[in-house]
């Protein structure tokens, strides 16, 4: 978490002074791990209003869509991976006031068998 904050700082510093931490997402998730069930535990400690609370599972369909050149939305929609992230789309346009319509996974064959 310190080189997180470490790198904002640089940035500001560097590129843009104005630029700021506005929403934390946890990816690369499993929740069997201790280290990952402390790393959220410490982000919701410091950092409760810009952490979105929907951790991004560690997914195999997740990893290979980049292999396809695919995103995980069109690699396999009703993946936990890509439900998860629609989950966070959804809840980053209801924190900024933008309209949530469209946001809804479209089914390839692959994804529905």
């Amino acid at each position: 978490m310190s080189l997180l904050l470490e790198t904002l700082s640089e940035v500001q510093k560097r590129l843009n002074p104005k630029i700021s931490l506005t929403t934390i997402v946890l990816t690369m998730f499993d929740s069997r791990t201790r280290l990952a069930s402390d790393v959220a535990d410490n982000v919701k400690k410091h950092f409760p209003r810009e952490l979105i609370d929907i951790p991004i599972p560690r997914a195999v369909r997740v990893s290979e869509a980049p292999s396809y050149g695919q995103t995980v939305m069109t690699y396999d929609a009703a993946s936990p991976g890509a439900i998860a992230y629609l989950s966070v789309a959804r809840e980053i346009a209801n924190r900024g006031g933008a309209p949530i319509n469209n946001l809804t996974p479209k089914l390839t064959n692959e994804s529905a068998s």
